[in-house]
């Protein structure tokens, strides 16, 4: 049985998406004429070329597509253009012109050295092989595709991810198990197949579950080598929905409703194993694949056969015949010939039967030929080697005989190191544990110490700017209304007047002034709208009617936190401000506060001020620095300073707040 391949899944469906009407063809092919001859052009041409049905305009405007892609020289164009020729010319079974064709896309992609291009035309080269029976070649190729895929190179591609590369690896993988199955190394099948699903298994999409549904085909193709026929038919019938209703090319349905009739035979479920042959033929004819068309005749005839409708069985039969004998595929010759010699013995024909079983003993010969040459190769080595093992083992046994005793006394020796070495381990791990429980007691006390600090001071600044807005400030206030009053009721001269009218600006400066103080040691707005606003709001206070700009940018914090972290947060922010405006002399200055799901924090200011020799220790002891690592560290957070004289201070917090 010849197991189904998928082809390098970057390329255009095995089976063409069929449009609704030839006019609305016509009129995209004249549409896309009309543009400008460039890579967008013909890239519409192919596309629209590998989608259509009509085999004759199909190959007509693929090679329009290749021809303008040789005038407009872009060589990726080119190679996807040759490859799309070679995937229409394996559609219709036309193998060697499809061989071509990928050998062409090949050498196009060599040119410009792009290691995706060149893999997947190794990939459908050994997929030819592999069709025309050439396994060795096959397995050349694949493994050369897999060399690429599977070493680091490709990625540095940045237009490749590793989504794409996952899907490319997970289908040469199940191309190569559908290789060792029918090479009957079914450990390395399964092995291949394993890879291939545990690779779809990654992704949680309708691709992965249509890739998943495909690759459990050759899963049960292996089964079903393994002598597993129900598992296999099971394990189809599990996913035949998947293969019915999902985007996989509909080939590979018609492959698996031919193989679970083949399954279905295997069980002696006649009727069961007709309706998926006829289910096969349907599909085959509709997609007019050769292959597949034959494939789903020989079934029939054989199930025909089975209930002894030989003239039946002969019709099916003979529309197979030119596929068969035509067949570079000894395996698929072989099956043909045997059917035919049994149908040709029952219908009476024992001169035709003959010359049948002699292509058959022919063909047979051959494979069992090429088959004894393998095992008496495997055997000549397993020969040696066991030979080689005896050897060995006399050897050895000589040797243990005279050193028993050395064996002895060494093995006492050890165990006693051992046994040493055992008690010495476990006295080091339990002081290097108490050490490391003295060490987290001793930072929990720094925490709680460090939290106990800035909880005062938040209480002792909470208190301050309530006595300066309630106290000093009603006072201020009251002074300014009994000024106000006495300006009316005095008689001043004009030197007088502009003296008092000064007064009264100071008065009301000091008023603003100290309220800017009580809003920065409590602001109101973090206390009634939050961090997000209070942030905002500082940041536009400090730059108003500056020379500096501050950019700032607030994410993730639309639902509040606890307001002992929201305070500890802003006040990181309002310190490091404050430095940047202080010292850096910058004209711009640029603040981030994002919160992300899983409750990571990060802080970043940047400034394009004079910036600082990180080598002078001076500035990251400073009092404003250490105040703000002693808030970071309270929030188990990190902190990352970089700057150089000139190029400005960026500083980057990150923290974990619940």
């Amino acid at each position: 049985m010849k197991l189904f391949l998928t082809a390098c899944s970057f390329l255009v469906s095995g089976v063409l998406l069929q449009l609704n009407a030839q006019q609305e063809i016509m009129q995209q092919i004249a549409q896309i004429r009309k543009m400008p001859l460039d890579t967008s052009h013909v890239n519409s041409l192919r596309r629209l070329g590998g989608q259509i049905t009509d085999s004759t305009l199909s190959k007509q405007l693929l090679d329009e597509a290749l021809q303008k892609s040789l005038q407009v020289g872009h060589v990726n164009t080119i190679t996807d253009c040759y490859r799309v020729l070679g995937v229409w010319y394996s559609s219709y079974d036309l193998k060697d012109s499809a061989l071509h064709y990928y050998r062409l896309s090949m050498q196009s992609a060599e040119k410009n050295d792009n290691l995706f291009l060149i893999a997947g035309a190794q990939f459908n080269m050994g997929n030819i092989y592999y069709w025309q029976g050439k396994y060795d070649s096959c397995i050349i190729y694949y493994q050369r595709a897999a060399t690429v895929y599977e070493g680091q190179e490709i990625l540095k591609d940045k237009s490749v991810t590793e989504k794409q590369l996952d899907r490319r690896k997970s289908d040469l993988y199940g191309n190569m198990s559908a290789v060792f199955n029918m090479l009957k190394n079914l450990t390395k099948a399964d092995e291949y197949i394993d890879k291939a699903i545990a690779i779809s298994k990654k992704y949680n999409s309708s691709a992965a579950a249509d890739a998943l549904a495909f690759y459990m085909q050759t899963k049960a193709d292996n089964y079903t080598a393994n002598g597993f026929v129900e598992r296999a038919l099971r394990t189809r019938l599990e996913f035949l929905g998947q293969m019915q209703e999902g985007q996989n090319a509909k080939v590979y349905l018609q492959q698996s409703y031919q193989n679970i009739s083949r399954e279905y035979f295997s069980l002696d479920k006649i009727d069961s194993s007709r309706i998926y042959a006829d289910k096969s033929l349907e599909l085959a004819s509709l997609l007019k694949v050769p292959g597949a068309i034959a494939a789903s005749n020989w079934q029939l005839g054989r199930i025909a056969m089975k209930n002894e409708q030989y003239g039946q069985a002969e019709k099916y039969l003979m529309q197979t015949k030119d596929f068969y004998e035509s067949s570079t595929d000894p395996a698929e010759q072989k099956g043909y010939y045997d059917v035919m010699r049994e149908l040709n013995f029952k219908l009476g024909k024992y001169k035709e039967a003959y010359l049948f079983f002699e292509k058959y003993q022919e063909i047979n010969d051959s494979l069992l030929l090429s088959e004894k040459a393998r095992e008496f190769a495997e055997r000549e080595v397993r020969y040696e080697t066991e030979k080689k093992e005896t050897q060995i083992g006399l050897q050895k046994s000589e040797i243990r005989q005279k050193n028993v005793l050395n064996y002895f006394l060494i093995g006492s020796s050890l165990a006693l190191i051992v046994i040493f070495f055992l008690t010495y381990r476990n006295y080091k791990n339990r002081q290097q544990l108490q050490q490391q429980r003295i060490g987290e007691l001793e930072t929990e006390k720094q925490l709680a110490a460090t939290q106990f600090l800035l909880q005062g001071q938040e209480e002792e600044r909470s208190r301050l700017a309530k006595d300066l807005h309630d106290g000093l400030g009603g006072l201020l206030s009251g002074v300014k209304l009994q000024l106000g009053a006495m300006k009316g009721n005095l008689v001043l001269n004009d030197t007088n007047t502009i003296a008092f009218d000064r007064t009264l600006t100071k008065l009301d400066e000091s008023i603003s002034e100290m309220r800017r103080v009580a809003h920065n040691m409590m602001p109101e707005a973090l206390l009634k709208l939050g961090l997000k606003q209070a942030v905002y709001d500082y940041c536009e206070s400090l730059s108003h009617d500056q020379a500096f700009r501050i950019n700032c940018e607030v994410h993730g914090f639309d639902m509040r936190m606890n307001s002992s972290s929201e305070m500890v947060l802003y006040r990181i922010v309002q310190e490091l401000l404050n430095n940047a405006v202080k010292h850096s002399g910058a004209s711009g200055i640029m603040v981030q506060l994002m919160r992300q799901e899983d409750g990571v924090v990060t802080i970043t200011v940047e400034d394009n001020g004079k910036g600082f020799d990180m080598a002078n220790t001076d500035v990251l002891r400073s009092a404003g620095v250490r105040n703000i690592q002693s808030r970071v560290k309270y929030l188990n957070g990190t902190m990352d300073i970089k700057s150089a004289p000139g190029k400005g201070v960026s500083v980057y917090i990150e923290c974990k707040v619940v």
